[in-house]
């Protein structure tokens, strides 16, 4: 018994610590190359880049890509740099940033 809620309580403290946690996802769009996403990535969130890559292949096969889990304030800056970061140089018709949410890990 005492097992059964010792695993209650270890379920729901993951539960909890996820409810504070929040994910930053990019979005796949025409407007960006590749190489910007990686770039991009490696600037801000200071990844190698295979893993950028990864996530940019991610993003451009299933729309979207988790690119970071972290507290609220940390995830919103993140997301606040992704649009800073600017358009593409390498597409004239490229006007913004990549488009990146903020959502509650589940």
């Amino acid at each position: 018994m005492a097992g059964t809620t010792l695993d209650t309580d270890i379920n729901k403290s993951t539960k909890d610590e996820l409810s504070k946690l929040y994910h930053v996802i990019i979005l796949n769009d025409d407007d960006h190359t590749f190489e910007y996403v990686i770039e991009m990535l490696q600037a801000i969130f200071g990844f190698p880049y295979a893993t950028a890559l990864a996530h940019t292949m991610e993003a451009d096969a299933t729309g979207s890509s988790i690119v970071f889990t972290t507290n609220l304030e940390e995830a919103e800056a993140k997301r606040d740099q992704i649009h800073a970061y600017g358009p593409d140089w390498r597409l004239p018709h490229s006007r913004g940033s990549v488009a990146a949410l903020v959502e509650p890990a589940k």
